[in-house]
């Protein structure tokens, strides 16, 4: 008989605590992205045409998406959250156009809002003024529930 060489035993334990590290990841993954994407469908008004329409294409074209959701915060405000703090304010549309090319940082909080220097200046324009048409559905409207 040959003799083998004693090769230590590894315990069950560990292959099972990876095993559930490995399973519970990938729900959590899973979970994160259901959770961040569940009822956030973008769709610009059957009437919107021009500027609002354009820039809700550029919009999705972009990374926006990433980061904002419509009625809360992800990694940077909601639309609607921005639509609200500028309403009223004449010069939002190259605020907001100067702030998607140049980045921004403490504005909402600590969190960097990267720079985006390869929009030009109009689409720029064109983004900001889909996101100021973001408003809220008014109190007792038909407006979508999380489901």
């Amino acid at each position: 008989m040959h003799d083998k060489p004693d090769i230590p035993h590894r315990p069950r334990w560990l292959l099972v605590v990876l095993a559930l590290f490995v399973v519970m990841s990938a729900v959590g993954m899973l979970a994160t992205g259901w959770f961040m994407l569940r009822g956030f469908v973008f769709k610009p008004p059957a009437a919107a045409t021009g500027p609002v329409a354009a820039g809700f294409a550029l919009v999705q074209a972009s990374d926006c998406m990433r980061c904002h959701l419509a009625e809360r915060k992800a990694v940077g405000p909601g639309w609607q959250a921005i639509a609200e703090r500028h309403a009223g304010n004449p010069e939002a549309v190259a605020l907001l156009a100067r702030k998607i090319r140049e980045g921004s940082v403490g504005d909402w909080g600590r969190v960097i809002m990267p720079r985006h220097p390869q929009i030009g200046e109009a689409d720029a324009r064109l983004m900001a003024q889909w996101v100021l048409a973001q408003r809220p559905a008014p109190a007792g409207a038909d407006a979508p529930s999380p489901r």
